[in-house]
């Protein structure tokens, strides 16, 4: 039986009768396994290296709850496993080094993650990686980019700040076409949105931080791969000691449990306000990839399943002062660096050097799960201090 996604939502990475019937996967803190015999170590050593093999060996290595929730994230997004990460940044760093060798070349996309930016400007080279960003709307002229070294193209749709929608198929074509990898960040759209693999995708990487997780309470990350790369990925990321703890496991795969429904509300209250946004003089755009006329629209109604909560707006040059003022007298949207999570949160960003957007205050907008009518309310009440007013002259 072919289940839909709510319905493995609701059951992966659960086995109660491997649990003594808890509904939930226990958590199981541990460093070390006990072995009852030799002949039962002989055999997790030597079946360590089979990528099917699920014993467990050391805490390292993973246990039961971690175990449950890389599968969970991977059965849900098509991949053949998953490898649970301390951060969505851990996740990129590992990815990335485990198949990127001295010498390679790899090609980033202009609008990536602003810290995955800092790995690849700055710590890559020291091991002798390069990278050369192209436009996020390239789409197969990323061909003219290929170097006979790239090893990898790494992509990220829609972009973190200024939210493009790559082509991804288009990008996997040309990659694979060249011999080369292509990785995808899918933290925005999720397992549930974007079915990375069935577009061409080797690697696929989340911050479960934001929607898996979804309460703002852990740090966790996780890749999924190829069953072709998996052994290779899973070796390199524990050899460097990558591993996150049962607890933040436990934590992911409860939110995995109420994903589909956060995410619908996510989307239905995010395109209410975008919506509202596009009509305000405040405003002088709105980069949402569900709404016609965005960069990449098309892309999106194509291959994405749905939308999220997370978004652009460009304000009209105001000035800083008075964005300040627009920014400190929000009551429901609080000023935070993530995003995902219950709650609405608001910030400014930095453009990539490609952006092609209007000129103005760039800000990220995270829709939560209150009420929209009062987040609109909210916005509404604090775009009034952006009005310039003229001082007040002494009247005689």
């Amino acid at each position: 039986m072919t289940l839909r996604d709510d319905t493995l939502l609701t059951h992966l990475g659960r086995a109660p009768a491997h649990h003594a019937g808890t509904v939930n996967t226990p958590v199981y803190r541990s460093s070390t396994f006990i072995w009852p015999d030799t002949s039962t170590l002989k055999n997790h050593l030597r079946d360590a290296d089979d990528p099917h093999y699920r014993g467990h060996i050391y805490g390292r290595n993973g246990n039961p709850t971690t175990t449950a929730f890389e599968d969970a994230v991977a059965q849900l997004e098509g991949g053949f496993r998953g490898l649970i990460m301390p951060s969505g940044l851990a996740a990129i760093v590992g990815a990335v080094l485990a198949v990127a060798r001295a010498g390679d070349h790899l090609l980033v996309t202009d609008n990536c993650y602003w810290h995955a930016r800092q790995v690849f400007d700055q710590i890559l080279p020291r091991y002798g990686i390069q990278a050369t960003y192209f436009a996020p709307m390239l789409g197969e002229d990323i061909a003219g980019l290929i170097q006979p070294n790239t090893r990898l193209v790494y992509a990220e749709a829609p972009g973190s700040s200024t939210f493009e929608v790559q082509d991804i198929p288009a990008l996997a074509r040309v990659a694979h076409a060249h011999g080369a990898l292509l990785m995808l960040d899918n933290t925005w759209a999720t397992p549930l949105f974007f079915k990375a693999f069935e577009h061409g995708v080797d690697i696929s990487i989340h911050a479960a931080t934001k929607y898996l997780v979804g309460h703002s309470d852990a740090m966790l990350g996780v890749i999924v791969t190829s069953e072709a790369l998996y052994a290779g990925v899973r070796e390199t990321v524990r050899q460097l000691g990558y591993i996150a703890s049962a607890d933040d496991a436990y934590l992911g795969l409860r939110g995995l449990r109420t994903l589909g429904v956060r995410l619908r509300q996510h989307e239905r209250s995010a395109l209410a306000v975008a919506r509202w946004l596009q009509q305000r003089p405040e405003v002088a755009e709105v980069l949402h990839p569900a709404l016609p006329g965005t960069v990449g629209h098309e892309t999106f109604k194509r291959d994405f399943l749905g939308s999220t909560g997370l978004f652009g707006v460009v304000l009209e040059p105001f000035p800083e002062s008075s964005v300040n003022r627009f920014l400190e007298s929000l009551q429901l949207f609080a000023m935070g660096a993530s995003w995902g999570g219950f709650e609405s949160l608001i910030r400014t960003q930095q453009r990539h050097p490609s952006a092609q957007i209007a000129p103005g205050v760039l800000l990220r907008l995270h829709v939560g799960l209150e009420a929209v009518e009062d987040l609109i309310a909210d916005l509404q009440q604090g775009l009034q201090h952006l009005t310039v007013t003229p001082p007040a002259r002494n009247l005689p």
